[in-house]
């Protein structure tokens, strides 16, 4: 068996004609005030990674070209697309007026939110990771369709944002069949 390196798991230089054959799912990514910019280069992996349509970088969030981006991003940053919007709620505003049927699904701890693996995540869909500290605004949960989260067994009783995310979003792809 052979391992495969660091090397031949990463294409650092796709080529335009690479990119554009594609096949993005219609899933999209609302990051609402991620501050971390290591998270934030994490979730464009993880939307490489299941070919998400965009990302929303919203609010207090950093966004490209950062050196802690394009470290923890190995670079993915430049072939996801991604849109700066001054709010999350401006975002999930704009994605609801071109993509009427979009769910909103907020990945947070509340009162009425579900777990993960309760949701059958329809497409066209989008997920929101809120602040790494405060969470999702109250402003942008409103405007959520849905809000899930992860079962805690132990005595933290939160994920990070990204690692969140990723979880979701698998089971997402796994619903379906992608």
């Amino acid at each position: 068996m052979q391992k495969l390196n660091s090397t031949s798991l990463r294409i650092s230089n796709p080529s335009e004609e690479e990119v554009k054959k594609i096949k993005r799912n219609d899933i999209y990514v609302i990051l609402d005030n991620v501050l971390d910019t290591y998270n934030i280069g994490a979730v464009f992996r993880l939307a490489d990674a299941v070919a998400a349509k965009k990302i929303y970088l919203c609010q207090g969030s950093e966004t490209p070209p950062n050196s802690r981006i394009q470290k923890a991003s190995i670079g993915t940053w430049q072939w996801v697309p991604w849109e700066y919007c001054s709010s999350a709620s401006d975002a999930i505003q704009s994605l609801k007026k071109n993509i009427p049927e979009v769910s909103v699904v907020g990945i947070e701890l509340t009162d009425e939110s579900i777990s993960y693996d309760e949701f059958d995540y329809p497409l066209p869909i989008a997920f929101v990771i809120g602040h790494e500290t405060d969470g999702i605004s109250e402003e942008t949960l409103q405007k959520c369709d849905k809000v899930v989260q992860l079962p805690m067994f132990g005595v933290n009783i939160s994920l990070n944002t990204m690692v969140s995310l990723g979880i979701v979003l698998y089971e997402a792809i796994e619903k379906n069949s992608l």
